[in-house]
């Protein structure tokens, strides 16, 4: 006699909350990027430099980890066992990823006044 499996339906959220928190991570690289080209030696930029061969990309990466590592935790807790709308956290993810690419290319930051 064969046995049935039994189906079992997961939540989205975990999945939605990893998918968000990467779009997140990479809009706050971009937008640091942006900002330490405005003063390519201001206290910013000094700020960023965590290590000094590498400069301030040291700091950007380590900010944008932190942002993912932090968003991803904290949107996993709220969604853990949640089904989410799925589409749309996806959409605003590429949103956001989109952003964060383009705000890394040096052909834009003069078009944004750095």
């Amino acid at each position: 006699m064969a046995t049935m499996a039994k189906e079992t339906n997961l939540p989205n959220g975990p999945a939605a909350a990893a998918l968000l928190a990467g779009g997140i991570g990479s809009a706050v690289m971009g937008v640091l990027t942006l900002l330490v080209e405005y003063n390519t030696k201001g206290p910013f930029a000094t700020a960023m430099t965590w290590t000094k061969p590498v400069g301030p990309l040291s700091g950007k990466s380590g900010l944008a980890i932190i942002a993912f590592l932090v968003s991803w935790a904290v949107l996993h807790f709220l969604w853990k066992d949640k089904e989410t709308n799925f589409n749309q956290i996806a959409m605003i993810a590429l949103i956001l990823l989109v952003i964060g690419l383009v705000l890394t290319f040096p052909l834009v930051w003069p078009l944004l006044g750095a």
